[in-house]
């Protein structure tokens, strides 16, 4: 009796953890993978090169192989936007599963490479544990100086300004390729090669004014913007010399984007090219 008793709570706390992993990851309305799972990732050790992770504050896609994410994905509202200072608190994630490659502050030493966020600190100042939260190594990659602090950092205040004039955000960033130009010259790797330099840093913003049922009121006039920068230090500082379709992204990443929408209004988003304006 006493066996099948064990057995019984063993089965349910089973259940009960699998409920609570599906929770997790499980999308809302403003959820931060609410338009899809790009890669089809997975939290499984046995898929450590996209393997799902959510940090409350954000989703990723992490690649153990290169120590670095394949891509993250979130959504800023007004309420993900306060007066938290920016932490600076770079560190390992613990987390990850034993035995995984843990990145940190030393293999970034003169690099000739930023430390580049993907979701940015500025997107979430709401609370210390917000901000500190974008400042765990793997979601960070190894970006040219003057791609990081003028491109990127451009394009995430406009986003930003676009939330504080009444809009919402979903921001899906990745990179792809091995090779990059930073301040130092050409690298493939950091880190005595544990750390991957991408060739290509790329990101999707979807923009819609402020409110509820948000897959719902998206169509095909949404407003979509997407850039594919190389990672290179000599990249102009106006992001838009960079934009793209989602397609063009999608092939050379091989992720299917946008995938919670409806088919037609995927396909018509995807091939948009943003031309400017409000």
């Amino acid at each position: 009796m006493f066996k099948k008793l064990s057995l019984f709570v063993s089965c349910a706390i089973i259940v009960v953890i699998s409920a609570c992993n599906q929770h997790t990851h499980q999308q809302t309305d403003d959820g931060n993978m609410a338009l899809g799972n790009p890669s089809n990732a997975q939290y499984s050790r046995l898929s450590p090169d996209n393997y799902l992770i959510d940090h409350k504050y954000y989703v990723e896609s992490y690649n153990n192989s290169k120590a670095e994410p394949n891509w993250v994905s979130w959504h800023i509202a007004a309420k993900d936007l306060g007066s938290t200072d920016r932490l600076n608190d770079f560190r390992p994630d613990t987390n990850l599963p034993a035995g995984w490659y843990e990145a940190d502050n030393t293999g970034y030493k003169r690099s000739g490479f930023d430390k580049g966020h993907n979701c940015p600190s500025g997107d979430r100042t709401s609370s210390p544990d917000a901000n500190s939260a974008t400042f765990l190594m793997d979601n960070i990659i190894p970006q040219a100086p003057k791609n990081n602090e003028h491109v990127w950092e451009h394009l995430e205040s406009y986003c930003r300004n676009k939330v504080k004039t009444g809009n919402e955000v979903y921001v899906i960033m990745g990179n792809y390729g091995s090779g990059g130009m930073g301040r130092n010259g050409y690298k493939t790797t950091i880190a005595d090669g544990r750390i991957n330099v991408p060739a290509h840093i790329w990101k999707v913003v979807v923009i819609i004014p402020d409110g509820d049922d948000d897959l719902q009121r998206m169509d095909e006039n949404t407003q979509v913007i997407a850039i594919d920068t190389p990672n290179d230090n000599d990249v102009s500082n106006n992001w838009m010399d960079y934009l793209c379709s989602i397609k063009t992204i999608e092939n050379a990443t091989g992720y299917q984007l946008l995938t919670a929408l409806p088919p037609a209004i995927r396909t018509s988003l995807e091939n948009k090219t943003f031309k400017g304006g409000n």
